[in-house]
């Protein structure tokens, strides 16, 4: 199974001077708009019934959809749901696009852990997920918090609700850069010119900046975060 991110855009020039600046670099030149940062791939999508969640490909949807708990819409070139917190996941069938990541690391958001969802229901967000084919590998239910991976996929981050002590856009990416080197990426951002939807001072009685988070065109939340 293999995975890209997927945003809508209401202006797609917008959306690509916001990843450009961010020091996404972009892979398709014609066709669907696709940004890498060397690992991740984002498609940036203008139709106007696109949402923000994850494309994934490979799997035989028609064994997995039953045991999925939400309802399963038809889309072009295959199916399309949401899990219990809203995020859309496309299930697509064929072949993924023939792209792949730049050759090298380059944004200047830092390394990104993948996709972080905050959910009401953790049992049934755990599920869906599972039944796609992720498996648990920080974390735990109990403890309100856990991480799911899947080879060739983004990692999806999952927290339960009233745990985070800041703005959270169900889905975000998360970008962990470490006590030092966050806020260099902070900095980075503030130069690159790109809008801060909040400077995160909560961890911080002085009042520091010490995580931040923006947003791309369509909505789609980038945590920059310290750990």
């Amino acid at each position: 199974m293999t995975a890209h991110i997927h945003t809508p855009t209401p202006d797609l020039a917008k959306s690509i001077d916001f990843y450009e600046r961010s020091g996404f670099t972009r892979v398709t030149k014609a066709g669907p708009t696709f940004f890498s940062d060397g690992e991740l791939v984002i498609q940036v999508n203008a139709e106007r019934t696109a949402r923000a969640g994850m494309a994934l490909y490979g799997k035989p949807w028609a064994e997995v959809i039953p045991a999925l708990g939400t309802p399963v819409h038809a889309c072009p070139g295959g199916h399309v749901c949401a899990d219990p917190n809203g995020v859309w996941t496309y299930l697509m069938d064929g072949d993924p696009p023939a792209i792949g990541p730049s050759a090298d690391p380059n944004t200047i958001l830092g390394e990104c852990k993948g996709l972080s969802i905050e959910t009401t229901d953790m049992a049934l967000t755990l599920q869906f997920w599972t039944a796609l084919g992720f498996t648990i590998s920080m974390g735990t239910a109990e403890s309100g918090w856990l991480v799911l991976s899947a080879e060739g996929c983004p990692g999806v981050s999952i927290m339960k609700a009233m745990m985070c002590p800041h703005l959270f856009f169900n889905p975000s990416l998360t970008y962990f850069n470490g006590k030092e080197g966050n806020p260099v990426v902070i900095e980075y951002v503030r130069k690159a010119g790109i809008p801060i939807t909040e400077e995160v001072t909560h961890f911080y009685k002085e009042g520091k900046v010490d995580n931040s988070i923006i947003r791309d065109s369509g909505g789609l939340g980038f945590f920059t975060f310290n750990d």
